[in-house]
């Protein structure tokens, strides 16, 4: 018999009504999945499924992705993330929690274990140390005034676009096996079936609001990410995909910025390397837990 799946939750982040869902078992110690951009907190189904029996699963959906709500301006800034699962932990009482990130949730989770350093048990941070030093050198020479620029360029022509439609559930299918070609059509159709939503016409729109494909000028300072980097005191796992852009933090010189961290790096797999390898995945994970 099949056991049942989580429950479907929400609670209240800067006036937004954001999305979760539980796994169960409460009594167990609590552990937070934060998915990444354009994804949704279902992606970690399989995850879930796995650890279920010895954790309370919590998996929640940032403001703008899966089930919560998109914001009323457009601009989703990563500091405002971490407020949201500051309040998702505060709210459900879930300190001292475990987290395990994907991509800019783990960008996200990062920030908020150097903030609430005594809030944080563990901390697994999948291809979420970014940006790389090369892109930071990049933006170095690229005036301020210049960025704002090409921001406000990009926002205006956001607001013209209309969120593309799919006429078939197979023809988003599709699309999700090509942005990761790793995708077993098991997985792919499972990140679909819950990542998108049916319009009253019969087509097909993915659920995340279009306005977070743009990157948000105003954000810390690197200089103040790498102060909350190395405010973090808890064992830390950083993953990354060999064949991804987000570059290794153990070659680069990113990991002395961490006072407790390890760095394994997944062969044949890219950005999403817990769908790629996921047996690999949940070995190394439920060993660092």
């Amino acid at each position: 018999m099949d056991l049942l799946g989580p429950t479907s939750q929400s609670f209240i982040s800067q006036r937004l009504r954001l999305h979760y869902v539980d796994w169960g078992n409460t009594e167990k110690p609590p552990l937070l999945l934060i998915h990444g951009g354009r994804d949704h907190c279902r992606s970690w189904d399989w995850t879930a499924e796995a650890l279920r029996e010895d954790w309370h699963v919590i998996a929640m959906d940032h403001r703008g992705h899966g089930d919560s709500e998109w914001v009323s301006d457009g601009n989703y800034r990563t500091m405002d993330m971490v407020y949201d699962v500051a309040q998702l932990v505060h709210q459900l009482n879930l300190a001292p929690v475990t987290i395990v990130s994907h991509s800019w949730g783990a960008n996200v989770s990062l920030r908020y274990a150097g903030l609430f350093p005594e809030d944080v048990r563990k901390l697994v941070a999948i291809e979420g140390i970014f940006p790389t030093p090369e892109w930071e050198m990049r933006m170095k020479d690229v005036p301020f005034a210049r960025r704002i620029r090409e921001y406000i360029a990009e926002k205006r022509k956001a607001a013209g676009r209309l969120p593309r439609r799919y006429p078939t559930l197979e023809d988003a299918y599709a699309r999700m096996k090509a942005e990761n070609p790793y995708l077993t059509d098991e997985q792919a159709r499972h990140l679909t079936k819950h990542g998108i939503n049916r319009n009253e016409d019969g087509t097909f729109t993915w659920k995340f609001d279009p306005y977070v494909h743009l990157d948000h000028p105003f954000d810390i300072t690197n200089e103040r990410k790498h102060e909350l980097w190395e405010a973090i005191t808890c064992p830390t796992l950083l993953l990354n995909g060999a064949d991804s852009w987000a570059g290794n933090p153990e070659r680069d010189g990113r990991i002395r910025h961490f006072r407790d961290a390890t760095v394994i790096e997944f062969e044949n797999a890219g950005h999403w390397l817990h769908h790629d390898q996921f047996g690999r995945f949940m070995k190394t994970l439920k060993d660092f837990l």
